[in-house]
């Protein structure tokens, strides 16, 4: 499953870092919740949690099936 992550995490890549932003696969428990870690820009934007929720999340959710859950870790 991680290798599936980190392919769907390099196509939301090129748009993360077009605003000077990107994220880091930390770690994808058995259970389905994968932890990154929002870097560059995305760090300390007030819109990151809509980007995590809402872009990474669904993406994410939408593309692996077993992922359940996102969350940022720093």
């Amino acid at each position: 499953m991680r290798e599936q992550i980190e392919k769907v995490l390099d196509e939301v890549r090129p748009f993360l870092k077009s605003d000077g932003g990107n994220v880091e696969l930390i770690d994808v428990s058995e259970d389905g919740i994968v932890k990154v870690r929002l870097q560059g820009a995305c760090m300390g934007c007030h819109m990151s949690n809509l980007t995590l929720k809402n872009g990474i999340e669904r993406i994410l959710k939408q593309e692996v099936p077993a992922v359940k859950e996102v969350v940022a870790v720093e």
